[in-house]
């Protein structure tokens, strides 16, 4: 245990649609939260990204607040955790710090081109093997290229190592260690497409296959680890960062998913199901994803997951876009309003299609409207869209070998009980609530507090863990089967599109 009398963790929580600061104490308890939404900008059709500074500057406000807040408090932070919006790429002047484009996000597709000459020249067998990932444009090496392609000199600054490459936590690291440290995780490596999960290395034949030169990656530590000390300019005194992990990564730590078997699925801005398989890389035969799930100590543990693009994404359209909602929290009222979805799908389809299917050319698409759909139609469709996402996932799994008992979820659509029950009731399986539904934050908090001698095990960690609330599956069997069989239609029609 650290030596601090009061030892407090600042989880930053760095998001597609927002950053967020969280302190939890050495009991896990949340003692300060703060958080700022920043702009999303699309220059063109399939493409999605983020100013760099606003990340940064949203970054630091909320970091600073939360800080301030536990402090007032009699608490005392003693390390540091991030997780953050995985895929999504910056590269930036290695002198400087200035970025040398905007973020390309994880949801942008622009490079499919890219990802099919490369399949073209048939290397994808070769890029799943060594990563475990399709090869698609929603991972970052394509989007290094893309830059390097695409900002005057970059390239070659790039090749003399004057130019960083790094996901967001990567660049937050930087920033935050006024550039004394160019790193990242295992986990956020993963997700690259340029590192091989299974030597855990950046892989020569990977970098030479998208042309990002080796001489911009960061170095790779263990998700626990010594990242750097902050500037002692941002909070007024050095902290260490010592835990670091992609969001769904630090989500499955949060919701203590330590043994093979254990499966959570997080409904954020998109929905991804994760499930771990402990030290094995197992390869899925049904277009999921092999990924690090955590590395501990310089021991791989490994996961299968499945990826959906549109989740809350879909809630966020109806609010802001058609604007038929003034808040998320509006839509379980309207879902419960009517007695089924009387034909009305969904297929958010708004940046392509993710797992099981991996379309990058899909768009979204309505069906079945009558001139009697209204508000509550549009609004259960989105509901009921993530849900059937959900099962393509879970069915593709099956079909790979694994069946669990239950499924733990976290993310904010969580707080919805409509859609956790309908959710239950689609996929004929119980889901298990947490108390602290922030399990992203509280994941990488858990990370630190490892590296910091707050917390002794992961055994410790799970034991934390706590069941907020239970949804057994109710709906009739017939039921089931005619909403999904609404759903494979809509789908199909989509796909085919």
């Amino acid at each position: 245990m650290t030596e601090i009398e009061n030892p407090c963790i600042l989880a930053i929580d760095q998001g597609t649609t927002s950053s967020r600061a969280i302190v939890f104490d050495h009991a896990g308890k949340i003692v300060a939260v703060a958080q700022r939404e920043f702009a999303q900008h699309f220059p063109k059709d399939g493409w999605v990204e983020h100013d760099p500074e606003d990340i940064w500057r949203t970054v630091l406000d909320v970091s600073r607040e939360a800080y301030a807040a536990a402090e007032k408090t009699g608490g005392e932070i003693a390390c540091i955790g991030i997780t953050n919006q995985r895929e999504t790429t910056i590269l930036w002047d290695r002198a400087s710090g200035a970025p040398v484009h905007n973020a390309i996000v994880w949801q942008d597709r622009r490079t499919a081109n890219i990802c099919k000459a490369l399949r073209d020249a048939g290397h994808e067998a070769d890029i799943a093997a060594r990563t475990g990932l399709v090869l698609d444009p929603y991972f970052s090496a394509s989007k290094a290229a893309w830059i390097l392609d695409h900002v005057e000199g970059a390239r070659a600054r790039a090749e003399a190592g004057e130019i960083c490459f790094g996901t967001v936590d990567s660049f937050l690291i930087w920033r935050l260690t006024g550039g004394a440290s160019h790193v990242t995780d295992a986990t956020n490596a993963s997700r690259t497409s340029l590192y091989n999960i299974h030597d855990n290395i950046w892989d020569a034949t990977l970098t030479e296959h998208f042309r990002v030169p080796r001489a911009c990656l960061p170095e790779v530590l263990d998700c626990a680890a010594g990242f750097g000390m902050s500037d002692p300019e941002i909070f007024g005194r050095p902290i260490p960062i010592s835990g670091v992990a992609g969001d769904q990564q630090a989500a499955a730590i949060g919701q203590a998913c330590f043994d093979p078997g254990d499966i959570k699925s997080t409904y954020g801005t998109g929905c991804f199901v994760l499930a771990h398989t402990g030290g094995k890389a197992l390869a899925s035969k049904n277009k999921l994803l092999t990924t690090i799930a955590y590395r501990l100590n310089g021991k791989t543990s490994y996961a299968l997951e499945g990826s959906i693009f549109i989740a809350g994404a879909a809630i966020q359209w109806l609010r802001d876009e058609l604007g038929i909602i003034k808040d998320a929290g509006e839509t379980a009222a309207l879902a419960e309003s009517i007695d089924s979805n009387e034909g009305v799908y969904l297929v958010p389809a708004f940046t392509g299609l993710g797992a099981p299917h991996w379309a990058p050319d899909a768009r979204g698409a309505i069906y079945g409207l009558t001139r009697a759909a209204g508000r509550a139609h549009l609004a259960r469709a989105a509901l009921e869209a993530v849900v059937y996402q959900t099962a393509d996932l879970m069915s593709a799994m099956a079909r790979d070998g694994v069946t669990p008992k239950c499924l733990r979820v976290d993310g904010g659509m969580i707080a919805n009980d409509w859609a956790m029950q309908f959710l239950a009731d689609i996929l004929d399986l119980p889901i298990e609530r947490p108390r602290v539904m922030e399990t992203t934050a509280l994941g990488a908090a858990y990370l630190a507090g490892l590296q910091a001698g707050i917390f002794e095990s992961t055994e410790e960690i799970a034991e934390r863990w706590r069941l907020d609330a239970r949804f057994q599956p109710a709906m009739a069997a017939k039921m089931r089967a005619k909403n999904l069989s609404g759903w494979a239609a809509a789908l199909k029609r989509t796909l085919s599109e």
